[in-house]
């Protein structure tokens, strides 16, 4: 394969770091450089998907921002959900009728104004089978309110003739089943959302590093002003200085707090939530919900054109870097996902991978699967501010709730005036915005530009995963024929997506490309050949 330079992004260009300028064109050395020789008005520690909607809304407010990650961007958490933006249907139970509604408008906006290249909506078919947790009349007005928290903007929840389901769910299983009740929410591949959202900070002037440890934090006069770094990469020690640190390490964010305070008493406790990703024996049109209990509820997702299964909930005290999935959540997710899923769907054999996360909750008692998905925000007694908590659908209001925060500490200097909030577009979109088919339809009918013989499923998979940015890749196809190749013949990906990925999205390592920058390793299909050659290509940046 050709040896690659860097290829410009669309609309980028170099930067002095500051708001209005791009940093996609940066080399890692550049990046630490201008790190270790600004002052920053606000710096992130915490590359996940709360860290980074507050470094966007930041920068996006006139300040100087840096953002940095132990790991990779979502490397964690944030790439480990069940991929969906929804309201809440499980919340409705407590008379949360208010949170719903906010999640609905969240979800909403998302899927519709900030990044309908990255989000769909889905439908969601809830079985009533006899015996169950719920009955058929409970869930159909359960449904039916759902939606009008929703303003009916994803239809009317209703009840549903199972024969009917069954045609969207072939594998739906039918004994003993009553009914079906149907609602709408949405769905994302989380990962290259959380890359969009890294993106659109680095386009509003955020410096932004992955892997890239916090060794230490810094003091000035006994309040914290920075913290000092250890790139993972290359081994380089260096410092980042700045006027407020935002500790949004999520399940790490005690640890970061005792670095400020070594008698910080705990103040989150943590959920593990595992997922399994199958092969599909049939082609699925809707989503299962399935209740277990009164309070949890087991999905049965078509995604990335497999089926994604989980999610569990339970308390977790081990290291938040050991987390893994279990032979034990293993069973479990099969045994519960048989309620509503035939066994030919639930082969073992079926399984191409695995992946658990960790939900940030605030500490107190009871059960997991009880706490609310609350946001909090405290101020150490270094000055450091903590945020934990949330959930995916809400992290642009999470930002927001952030840079509130921010703009009302008592007696603190932020280092210049940030634009108000209120100034801000209301929806501010995703970068690559576009309407996916559109995008999907010229990548195909372009007289045989910018790519001969793009298949029909690459078109759509880089329509749906990058929006408008996808003329960029398939640029880089038709500039380097070999570029167009696919990276697995059993996946939509072409080795252009790795190039892109080394150049402008970040990727340092293996996994980063083939887990989050493209759906490779989810698919079981990162083959030792597969391996090798993208490691070839990062090397040669």
């Amino acid at each position: 394969m050709t040896t690659l330079q860097r290829v410009p992004a669309s609309g980028t260009h170099p930067t002095d770091g500051s708001p209005g300028f791009t940093t996609l064109n940066r080399s890692r050395a550049e990046n630490r450089e201008q790190l270790s020789r600004a002052t920053y008005d606000l710096l992130v520690i915490g590359g996940g998907i709360l860290g980074i909607s507050t470094a966007w809304h930041a920068a996006q407010s006139g300040l100087r921002v840096a953002l940095v990650d132990a790991g990779d961007f979502a490397g964690a958490t944030s790439s480990a959900s069940s991929k969906l933006l929804h309201g809440g249907l499980r919340y409705l139970q407590t008379g949360a009728v208010k949170l719903v509604a906010e999640n609905h408008f969240e979800r909403r906006a998302v899927t519709r104004a900030v990044a309908p290249h990255l989000a769909k909506p889905l439908t969601f078919y809830l079985p009533v089978y006899k015996g169950g947790p719920h009955g058929a009349a409970k869930l159909g007005a359960g449904v039916f309110a759902y939606s009008a928290l929703s303003a009916f903007g994803d239809g009317v929840g209703h009840l549903l003739n199972p024969v009917k389901a069954r045609i969207d769910v072939p594998e739906l299983r039918t004994e003993n089943l009553k009914a079906v009740a149907v609602y709408g929410d949405s769905q994302m591949n989380d990962a290259r959302m959380a890359l969009m959202t890294v993106r659109a900070a680095a386009e509003s002037g955020a410096i932004v590093l992955n892997h890239a440890e916090v060794t230490g934090l810094r003091f000035t006069k006994g309040r914290v002003s920075g913290a000092e770094l250890r790139d993972r990469v290359d081994g380089v020690e260096f410092g980042v200085d700045a006027h407020v640190v935002l500790n949004a390490t999520g399940p790490w964010v005690d640890h970061l707090r005792r670095m400020e305070d070594p008698g910080a008493a705990p103040s989150i406790r943590l959920s593990k939530g595992a997922h399994l990703v199958l092969k599909r024996t049939s082609h699925w049109r809707a989503a299962l919900a399935t209740p277990i209990d009164k309070y949890r509820i087991t999905f049965a997702l078509p995604w990335e054109d497999m089926l994604l299964l989980g999610t569990t909930d339970e308390e977790y005290t081990g290291d938040p870097a050991d987390v893994a999935v279990t032979e034990a959540d293993v069973d479990q997710i099969l045994d519960e996902a048989s309620l509503s899923v035939q066994d030919r769907q639930l082969r073992r054999e079926l399984i191409t991978y695995s992946f658990a996360g960790l939900r940030v909750l605030p500490g107190g008692p009871g059960s997991t699967a009880k706490a609310k998905r609350e946001t909090v925000v405290t101020e150490g007694r270094g000055g450091m501010l903590s945020v934990a908590g949330g959930k995916w659908t809400t992290f642009r209001h999470i930002g927001r709730t952030v840079m509130h925060k921010l703009a009302t500490l008592p007696g603190r200097s932020i280092g210049r005036e940030m634009e108000p909030l209120a100034n801000l577009p209301k929806h501010l979109p995703l970068p690559g915005i576009a309407n996916p088919h559109a995008v999907e339809h010229r990548l195909l009918s372009d007289g045989g530009k910018p790519v001969p013989h793009l298949g029909e499923d690459t078109a759509g998979h880089l329509a749906t995963h990058y929006g408008s940015i996808a003329f960029d890749i398939a640029r880089l196809a038709g500039e380097h024929p070999e570029l167009a190749e696919r990276i697995h013949p059993e996946a939509p990906e072409i080795w252009a997506q790795v190039a892109y990925a080394r150049d402008h999205e970040w990727a340092e390592t293996v996994e980063d490309v083939l887990r989050r920058r493209t759906t490779l390793m989810i698919r079981g299909l990162d083959t030792p050949e597969v391996r090798a050659k993208a490691q070839r290509m990062l090397d040669s940046k």
